[in-house]
This record gives structure tokens, C-alpha cells and sequence, in this order.
């Protein structure tokens, strides 16, 4: 590990706070924000991923955010060397940086590498596509239990994304996901990590939830996935199942109402936030004297804020003044 180069890490569920945290950070670092999340990397989907603002992106640089277009399924693979590119780039400006993100299996893919899986083919990707639209994930699963059981075990019956992909590599490679990924692979990000992880009570995440998701209403989101439905793109796609696309698809459809799909929306989201919480809460990111677990959403807006934010930036500070020193 090349201690002399760090990156830092904010990481926990969606709405707790990670994107003004990673910004603080970087004011007070010389930082960039780079993106660790599989929806906001979609230019589409500005509103209901909640990416940067303009003004955001005026004050502290971000990299990774809305660059890749709908149409395109993205993978942790081209999201690993586009992070790798983007850390090279802020070291070698003397700049740190800062992944911000909930999505576990990118922080996983620097932290521990990863095994690169043949691409099974156009065919055995319309395959799976075409019959989790003819049959269901549940019943997919049934199948892929039967051929591949080892990779099912791991998969909940209605992931229909991770089923359909699990699905493909066995179709296309004749062996299972869970099989290739026992197989050495490309190597962890060569530098420190410090980490810091929020996780807010479920109640205080699920007001955030709800409060946000109102808010994108107001910016626009039902006309945002209007523009994307237009385009009449795969449904199996990521993008087409972000959170609070299929429910506000169907109010277009008029197959139920704008108040039924928000809830509907906002209902899902905190169960994806549930488990991104278990998700972090049994993975280490990094080693434990450089990790920080916050269970408090950020910023705080209580008695003891400034405090707070004290304590997390002198926590990092303190790591970051170590560089070169053997841990």
C-alpha cells in the first residue's frame, strides 16, 4: 500500500447527509468529489438522483456525476478505472479525493479489487432481459437456482437486475457469476483510505426521505422521467429503475395517481436505504483506526452542530497530516 497517497471515503445510505459532508471535506482538504453512486452517474436523471447542483459544482469540483447516458447499463468495472483515472488526476494535482457514494460494490471494487467477468455476449443478455419481462424475477430465480445455485443463494428472489445479470454470465460464459468472481482479478486502489460512514437512526433517514422526495416533485422530476420514457429504453436498464422512476412511469400511464406513486417511491427508497445501512455495517472500509462511523445525518442542525462537524474534520485531518507514516 502506498501510504503516501490517501483518498477519503463518505459513505451511508441515501439522505444521510453524504454529499454536504464530502463537500465540507473538500473545502477544508483542497478535495474533489467523486462520484460513488450507480444512479448519479446518469445524465438523465439530474432531479430524482438528487446530483450536485450547479452551484454545488461551482464551489468544490465533482467528477463522475451525469456522465453516462441512459441507454448505457454502466458496470463496477467501467466505474472502478473511471475512479481510478480521476484519483490519479487529483494526486498528481496535488488535489484529494473525496468518493462520495452509497453504492457498496463500487467502494469494494477500490477497496478490494476485482474479478473481471467475461462479457457473455448481445445473445445471452436478451435472453435474460426477455424473460424477466415473459416470466418475472421470481421465477428466473427458480431457474438460475437450478443451473446455478451457489450465485442464486446469494440473490434476492425479486433483484430482477442482479437475476437477469447472474442469468447472462451463466448463459453466455457456462459458468456462474459466483464461480468467476473466486477468480483472481484486477487489484485494490494502491493507497490509505479514510473512511467515514454515516448512519442515521431510521426514523430521522425516513422524514429525509419523504421530505426530499416532495422536493423533487416541486423541481420537476415527473417531466425528468417523462423525457426519459419518451425515449422508449429497455426497462431492465438501470437507469429505467431508479428509485422513483417506475412509480412516477406509471402516474404518466394513468395507472395511479401522482400521491399513491410518491409514496410508493419514498416506501422503496427506505427499504433500499435499509439495506445499504446492513451493507456498510459488514463491510470495513479501510482499516478501523482510519474508519469513522457518524450515526447522526449530516450536517446536524442541533445544539451541538458546530461540534460535530469539528470533530469530524479534525478526525480527518489528523490521519491526513500522517501521510507516510507506517500505521
Amino acid at each position: 500500500m502506498n501510504a503516501s497517497r490517501i483518498a477519503i471515503i463518505v459513505a451511508g445510505p441515501t439522505c444521510s447527509g453524504k454529499s454536504a459532508l464530502a463537500m465540507d471535506i473538500a473545502r477544508h482538504q483542497n478535495g474533489v468529489v467523486i462520484n460513488a453512486d450507480s444512479m448519479q452517474v446518469y445524465r438523465d436523471l439530474h432531479i430524482l438522483t438528487a446530483r450536485p447542483s450547479v452551484a454545488d459544482e461551482a464551489q468544490v469540483p465533482h467528477r463522475l456525476y451525469g456522465v453516462l447516458d441512459a441507454a448505457y447499463p454502466g458496470s463496477v468495472a467501467w466505474w472502478r478505472e473511471q475512479a481510478l483515472a480521476a484519483m490519479e488526476e487529483c494526486w498528481a494535482s496535488g488535489q484529494m479525493p473525496i468518493l462520495c457514494g452509497g453504492t457498496g460494490m463500487y467502494l469494494r471494487a477500490l477497496l478490494e479489487g476485482l474479478v473481471e467477468v467475461p462479457d457473455p455476449g448481445e445473445e445471452a443478455r436478451c435472453e435474460a432481459r426477455q424473460l424477466i419481462d415473459d416470466i418475472g424475477p421470481a421465477a428466473l430465480h427458480e431457474r438460475l437456482m437450478e443451473v446455478d445455485p451457489s450465485t442464486a443463494q446469494t440473490l434476492r428472489s425479486n433483484d430482477s437486475q442482479r437475476i437477469s445479470r447472474a442469468w447472462e454470465v451463466w448463459r453466455g460464459t457456462g459458468r456462474g457469476l459466483l464461480a468467476w468472481r473466486s477468480e483472481p482479478g484486477l487489484p485494490a486502489a494502491d493507497c490509505r483510505f479514510i473512511s467515514v460512514r454515516l448512519d442515521p437512526p431510521r426514523p430521522e433517514l425516513r422524514a429525509s426521505i419523504k421530505l426530499r422526495f416532495d422536493q423533487m416533485i416541486e423541481a420537476g422530476a415527473l417531466d425528468e422521467v417523462a423525457a426519459l420514457v419518451e425515449r422508449g429504453l429497455d426497462t431492465a436498464l438501470p437507469a429505467m429503475r431508479a428509485h422513483g422512476v417506475p412509480e412516477l412511469s406509471a402516474v404518466l400511464r394513468q395507472d395511479t395517481s401522482l400521491e399513491e406513486a410518491c409514496d410508493a417511491a419514498v416506501l422503496a427508497t427506505g427499504r433500499y436505504t435499509r439495506r445499504q445501512a446492513t451493507w456498510f455495517r459488514h463491510h470495513t472500509l479501510g482499516k478501523k483506526e482510519d474508519s469513522m462511523d457518524l450515526l447522526r445525518r449530516y450536517p446536524s442542525f442541533e445544539q451541538d452542530s458546530e461540534n460535530y462537524k469539528e470533530k469530524i474534520q479534525n478526525f480527518i485531518s489528523k490521519r491526513v497530516d500522517l501521510r507516510g507514516v507506517a500505521s
